[in-house]
């Protein structure tokens, strides 16, 4: 049986290959450096804020925006394979779909989210299914129950997601499958 710690490594490591190749990651929002965002102007979400200082020099918002998702998609997939547990909150014990977003979030961009999917889809941003960034997140109608099922957009229309208590942490597609017919909306939360 391979070692769960290389396991992970490695996952970490091809992940982000696999992103900054396919254009997920920025790789330049993570220098001290103003970033320019790559959305085409005049498709930029509104009221991006939020600065920081980083060694004297102002990021660009978008630039922050970008690092914290790159934070949260590269944290997200590292649980993929974590087991499923109904109300789990911590990858010890299992996630579920909501304690899985709380859980990245806190430890990624320490950011407070909390409560079921249909609490968290109230706290964000609506955002158009074809202006989806990564780190984002998309919600869904599972069990005939609007908001039922949350997850991290990761980009290329595929998501992070806890299903259920017969599966584990791993990614679907929004475009095809069992969860694009049951696509809601999606929302953010870093503007």
């Amino acid at each position: 049986m391979p070692n769960p710690r290389y396991s992970l490594a490695a996952l970490l490591a091809s992940s982000t290959l696999v992103l900054g190749a396919c254009g997920v990651l920025n790789y330049a929002a993570q220098s001290p450096a103003p970033v320019v965002s790559r959305v085409p102007e005049g498709t930029q979400r509104a009221g991006a804020g939020g600065t920081a200082n980083n060694g004297g020099s102002t990021p660009s918002p978008a630039g922050d925006i970008n690092h914290k998702a790159n934070d949260v998609v590269l944290f997200a997939l590292g649980l993929i394979e974590t087991g499923y547990r109904f109300g789990g909150k911590n990858p010890e014990a299992g996630l579920d779909c909501s304690g899985m977003v709380s859980y990245v979030y806190q430890k990624s961009v320490d950011m407070q989210l909390a409560g079921s999917a249909a609490d968290l889809a109230r706290l964000g941003k609506p955002v158009p299914a074809a202006q989806l960034r990564p780190g984002d997140l998309v919600f869904f109608n599972t069990r005939n129950q609007a908001y039922s099922h949350v997850g991290i957009y990761i980009g290329d229309e595929r998501f992070v997601h806890a299903p259920n208590s017969r599966g584990k942490v791993r990614t679907d597609s929004l475009k095809s499958g069992w969860f694009a017919a049951r696509f809601e909306e999606g929302r953010t939360y870093f503007e």
